[in-house]
């Protein structure tokens, strides 16, 4: 590492590095129905028929600031949406420094890691940043403040403080900052109203880096939830990860009948009958019109991933779609 040659850029930090314990992956080996089994392929048929951290010191470390001045730092702009809105979007590269830095699941420092960068020696990585977040937070370094963390795709995705990045300024150079610059919004507490509700179910659409979540009985996404329909809505309910199967949406300790013309936002459809390839559930938004003839819903389909359209699952005489209240909403 060195120094910049301008003495007020000139900074020397003291690092102690504290024993971080990665986040563990989670398996979804054994479950079954539309809530896992293993077939990629889903209900559509029916649906559609009607790293390990380790303890370390470093002595005077210096923040390297030469990297700031266009070496290596190439940006590419492109339009994106992201977890706070559809901005312009930078590709941009950047060294880091110092020694083991904790790469977080979202623009919260306290939330889980994900993974780390510089995990063998100082210095050793570059990071790959879409965009920025000022999270309303200051952590400091010595004489280093920031309260921005930046959304990196490489080599970890996930947020990292700016202060693990090479440069001397407060927030990355060139790299859009999201949501306007105001601290991120937070996310909704597990149960709770329907507006919550659909707003976690909403989040999947743009969670891919600025796309859907594909579809899988057998993958589990980022938040600890399987990425099928049944999986999808027990994100959206608030339920235990990595959620139940559309059969155990229908108990009773979840839910309960309602009739079709009492749906309300955050309601949900659900064909319980047959086996996983038949299984589906999605989340009733709002009806299209008077007459009822159609509603928005949110749903995980097989072969596309995480949607929101117009249905009319369970409006057809005969339709194995019945329709279910979630016990958790207090509205």
């Amino acid at each position: 590492m060195t120094h910049s040659t301008t003495p007020a850029r000139r900074r020397t930090v003291l690092r102690t590095v504290l024993p971080t314990i990665a986040a563990a992956s989670i398996g979804a080996a054994g479950l079954v129905g539309c809530s896992g089994g293993g077939d990629t392929g889903g209900h559509d048929a029916k649906a559609e028929k009607a790293g390990k951290a380790q303890a370390a010191g470093k002595n005077a470390m210096s923040r390297d600031t030469k990297a700031a001045k266009g070496k290596g730092a190439a940006l590419e702009l492109k339009t994106t949406s992201g977890e706070f809105g559809t901005k312009a979007a930078a590709a941009a590269d950047f060294p880091t420094w110092g020694t083991r830095w904790i790469v977080h699941e979202t623009a919260d420092p306290g939330s889980r890691s994900v993974g780390m960068i510089n995990k063998s020696a100082a210095g050793q990585d570059r990071i790959t940043a879409d965009y920025q977040v000022d999270t309303g937070k200051k952590a400091c370094e010595g004489g280093a403040c920031s309260t921005y963390m930046a959304h990196i795709t490489g080599p970890v995705n996930g947020f990292l403080t700016v202060l693990a990045v090479d440069i001397p300024e407060d927030s990355l150079p060139g790299v859009p900052v999201q949501n306007g610059g105001q601290q991120p919004p937070k996310p909704p507490q597990p149960g709770g109203t329907r507006a919550e509700a659909l707003q976690r179910a909403a989040t999947w659409l743009t969670a891919n880096g600025g796309g859907r979540v594909p579809y899988s009985q057998a993958k589990i996404w980022k938040d600890g939830f399987r990425q099928d329909c049944s999986g999808y809505v027990s994100m959206a309910l608030g339920l235990k990860a990595p959620g139940t199967n559309t059969v155990g949406l229908t108990g009773s300790g979840i839910t309960k009948p309602i009739a079709v013309g009492d749906l309300k936002p955050g309601d949900l459809l659900i064909d319980a009958s047959g086996d996983n390839n038949t299984r589906h559930v999605v989340m009733f938004e709002k009806w299209n019109n008077d007459a009822h003839t159609s509603y928005t819903s949110y749903e995980q389909r097989g072969d596309f991933g995480t949607d929101h359209t117009t249905r009319t699952y369970g409006l057809e005489p005969g339709s194995e779609y019945k329709p279910y209240r979630p016990l958790k909403f207090t509205d």
